[in-house]
Order: structure tokens, then C-alpha cells, then sequence
């Protein structure tokens, strides 16, 4: 609320709620207001006025209706547009429990977005390269393979509901028939029994569709970067599921919101969340649940924070954060920041 006043007189038959709606607030606005600019002895606490002689009204005020609606033009809309993410963007990736050193990859994501118009559904061909571990390029022979491997299928192209939300691979045959084209010329570089097995493994992996897909869709990285276009209009508490781990199951998380004005052109919406189903870790990493209480069950805190362009109402950069503790000790911390460009 604006600082400008007017004393107003009250007449017969006024109350706070009549004088309020005309003013476009409502009567507990309307008594907060008063109590915050009269002397003590003058605050009223009920919505009827006996006795009050007159009242404190703003002059300038901003009310609910008018809230929502610069809300709703300074966040990104409720459906998806393809303008809403950048064609690259730069990552980091942090692994930290008590028990091993941290772990840190960086690397770029190009996106590319298409909208078929018939379908009312997105496709976004996805890829990934540039990595770097702990600052250094990977030079174990699994993990290049790992990398080549990936590689040989890219781009993977996902489909979107306009909700924002990946539904699926827009041509699942497609990534493994490249893969079978591919595989000669990784043999050729990769050679011995390890190797075989792994894009043995490999191979079979992409064939189920249903869990290579959920590979991605269970990763911090997608589970940030591909939000519900909802999530950013929310005004209560919600639920939403989140997966803690990759390849695990996903959990049920109690949601709070908040928005913030980082600078003139920038928007931060900050999404925070705590389980309210309780899990062993061994249970998430596992992705098995053993359907009794857990012994010693784990909390889980998740955080998303998205920068979005107040104008241009575009993602310029996005964290996230998963924390599982086990009696306020921390066990395991996986940390996410996608920065464009």
C-alpha cells in the first residue's frame, strides 16, 4: 500500500467491510491500514464502527485484483511458449555426501523447439556436450565411453504437453536404429570385453523406452529445467512429486512459493518443498520401496529457483537443489544451476 492518506469521517450506518468495498479492499486491508497510521488509542479491532468518529482510508492502493493482475503480466504465461527457453544453455552439477569427495560437471544443453500445431504439443531435440569434471575433461575410458555412447544418439527429441511438462520421445525407433548405425565406429575405437558389455547394457537400456525416458525425467537437470508452467501462478501451498534420485521413485512434497523482484528487468520465483512421505536411502537408491516404515527414514528438501525476464517473460537462469538429511545430519546434496547462454 501507497503511504497517502486521507482522514475519512464516518457516517451512520458505516462499516468497516461497506467502507472498504468501496474502496476495492476488504474491511481486514482496510482496519490493517488504519491501525498502522493512527495513534494507538485510536485502533478499531471490529468490523462495526460505534463510537469511531473516523477512520484512516489510502488515497493510492493496489488490490488483490490488481496484485494478480501484474502478476500475471510479469510472469511467464500458464501455457508453454516456445520463446520461454534460450537455445543453450550453460550447466553445473554438484554431488556432495559426508563420505566422498565433491563432485562438479559442467557442460552445455542445446535445445531446439518446434510446436506442431495439429497436435498442440511441443518437441524440443535435446542435446548435450562439452563436459568437464572437477574442471578437467573426463579421461577414464567408462567414462568417455558413457559420453560417446550419448553422443551417438544425439539430439533425442522429447515431446511437451503445453503445460510444460516432457510426455515423451517424439520417435523412440529413430534413437535406436542410431545407435545400431553408430555402434561399428565406437567398437572400432572402444575395443575389449568391458567396453562390448557396457554398449551391450547401453543398447538394451534405449530399446525400453519407458525407462530411458525415465532416466531423464528423473534427474534434477530435467526436473528443473522443463517446469509446470503452473508452478509460477501459484498462490497456496500445493503437492507435487519429485524424484530425489534418478532412476528411483518419486515423492510426494508439500510446496510453498515466493516471488521476488531481483532487479527492474528480473523476476526471481522461488519454489521450496519438504516430503511428506518418508523413505530409507537405501530405499531411493535402490528405487525399490520395501511398503513397512522405514527404520531410519530420510527428510528431503527440494529447491527451485527460476530468473525469468519480467518483459520478455523468458528462463535466463534456473537452480535447484535436492538435500536429504537423516536427523538434521546431511547425507546427500545434489546441487543444479542453468545459466543462458
Amino acid at each position: 500500500m501507497e503511504i497517502d492518506f486521507l482522514e475519512y469521517k464516518v457516517r451512520n450506518g458505516d462499516t468497516l467491510n461497506s467502507i472498504a468495498s468501496r474502496l476495492g479492499i476488504t474491511g481486514e486491508e482496510l482496519k490493517l491500514f488504519h491501525n498502522s497510521h493512527c495513534q494507538k488509542i485510536d485502533r478499531i479491532w471490529f468490523e462495526h464502527l460505534n463510537e469511531v468518529k473516523s477512520i484512516f482510508v489510502p488515497i493510492h492502493i493496489t488490490t488483490e485484483k490488481q496484485k494478480d493482475y501484474e502478476r500475471r503480466n510479469t510472469l511467464p504465461p500458464l501455457r508453454l511458449s516456445a520463446s520461454f527457453f534460450a537455445k543453450t544453455y550453460q550447466v553445473s552439477e554438484t554431488f556432495e555426501n559426508p563420505f566422498e569427495k565433491s563432485l562438479t560437471i559442467d557442460y552445455r544443453i542445446s535445445l531446439d523447439f518446434r510446436k506442431d500445431q495439429n497436435k498442440n504439443i511441443y518437441t524440443t531435440s535435446y542435446r548435450q556436450d562439452h563436459f568437464k569434471t572437477n574442471g578437467e575433461t573426463p579421461e577414464s575410458k567408462i567414462s568417455e565411453l558413457s559420453l560417446a555412447c550419448m553422443k551417438s544418439i544425439m539430439p533425442i527429441d522429447f515431446t511437451l504437453s503445453d503445460s510444460g511438462k516432457i510426455t515423451g520421445l517424439a520417435d523412440h525407433k529413430k534413437i535406436t536404429e542410431t545407435f545400431a548405425e553408430n555402434r561399428k565406429g565406437l567398437e572400432d575405437f572402444f575395443i575389449g570385453q568391458i567396453s562390448e558389455k557396457y554398449m551391450d547394457t547401453f543398447e538394451r537400456n534405449i530399446a525400453d523406452e519407458q525407462f530411458f525416458l525415465q532416466q531423464f525425467r528423473s534427474t534434477l537437470l530435467f526436473q528443473t529445467l522443463f517446469p509446470k508452467m503452473d508452478w509460477f501462478h501459484k498462490k497456496t501451498n500445493w503437492t507435487e512429486s519429485f524424484y530425489f534420485l534418478s532412476n528411483s521413485f518419486s515423492v510426494s512434497c508439500n510446496m510453498e512459493i515466493e516471488h521476488e523482484n531481483e532487479d527492474q528487468d528480473h523476476i526471481i520465483t522461488t519454489l521450496t518443498g519438504n516430503n511428506i512421505e518418508f523413505y530409507s536411502l537405501q530405499e531411493l537408491k535402490t528405487g525399490y520401496k520395501n511398503n513397512q516404515p522405514p527404520e531410519n527414514p530420510v527428510s528431503g528438501e527440494i529447491i527451485i529457483k527460476y530468473t525469468t525476464h519480467r518483459k520478455n517473460k523468458n528462463l535466463i537462469r534456473a537452480y535447484g537443489s535436492i538435500n536429504l538429511s537423516r536427523e538434521a545430519e546431511s547425507v546427500q546434496q545434489h546441487t543444479i544451476t542453468i545459466t543462458q547462454g
